[in-house]
């Protein structure tokens, strides 16, 4: 089998797989990274969403053979190391993971790694431009929650925003 190799939290990784795996079971199966979940597998649901060199993507639609060897994948794991350790809160995690627990976001929690990391991306793309989170930005996001969390995941997402 061909060797993959690429960049996930910080860390190089070689994997010995087909190249028309989806980096999704490369993440869940063989690297045991479970933070992206298995929703529907058509990218369309959003909960495996991760970053891709800083910018949402779904691995679940991504064959590994597509990846670099310099791409670097950060899923929700890999969040925190995302921030200087001076900015993250009191439990050590990122500022909109804490954004999330100080909004009592999540209720099944299935959808949450995605909804955070999709909204990182977001917030670090406005910011990018010079500006704030719209109403409009919040639409746009297109990740599913079946709990129907939306007002509170929309809070903490300002509130992360500040934060960051």
């Amino acid at each position: 089998m061909p060797e993959q190799t690429f960049i996930v939290n910080g860390a190089r990784v070689t994997v010995d797989v087909e190249d028309d795996v989806r980096l999704l079971w490369v993440l869940r199966d063989i690297l045991a990274i479970n933070g992206p979940k298995y929703g529907c597998g058509i990218n369309v649901c959003k909960a495996c969403t991760s970053h891709i060199n800083g910018k949402a993507f779904n691995p679940c639609a991504v064959p590994v053979g597509a990846l670099k060897a310099d791409d670097e994948v950060t899923t929700i794991e890999g969040l925190p190391g995302q921030v200087p350790d001076r900015q993250r809160g009191e439990h050590g995690l990122h500022p909109m993971q804490e954004a999330w627990l100080d909004r009592d976001v999540a209720q099944c929690g299935y959808c949450q790694p995605g909804q955070i990391m999709a909204a990182v991306a977001l917030v670090n793309k406005v910011k990018r431009e010079g500006r704030s989170i719209t109403d409009a930005d919040l639409d746009a996001i297109r990740n599913i929650c079946r709990c129907g969390t939306y007002t509170r995941i929309r809070e903490a997402i300002r509130d992360g925003e500040q934060r960051m």
